[in-house]
């Protein structure tokens, strides 16, 4: 099966004031498809990063519910998060 290359945008994105790592949170359209809601913006070490949408199991860890299957999906959704919430 081949690979289709699809557009993504920032639906959504609202920015948080204040000392925490949590920067933003946004929704993220892929195409006209899908809506993937809960991404969030994070202050790491090294600097800002996306974070995928994630769930607590029933044994208190946390797992990733969307999940990037190629590096330059991962690296095209943070660019576009990292440039919305740079705008905004």
């Amino acid at each position: 099966m081949e690979a289709v290359a699809t557009d993504v945008a920032v639906k959504r994105l609202v920015k948080f004031d204040g000392e925490g790592s949590l920067k933003a949170y946004c929704d993220l359209a892929v195409g006209d498809t899908f809506l993937i809601k809960g991404l969030r913006v994070v202050e790491g070490k090294n600097g800002l990063f996306v974070s995928m949408p994630r769930q607590q199991g029933k044994d208190q860890k946390w797992y990733d519910s969307v999940v990037a299957l190629t590096k330059e999906a991962k690296q095209e959704v943070s660019r576009v998060v990292l440039e919305a919430y740079s705008k905004e």
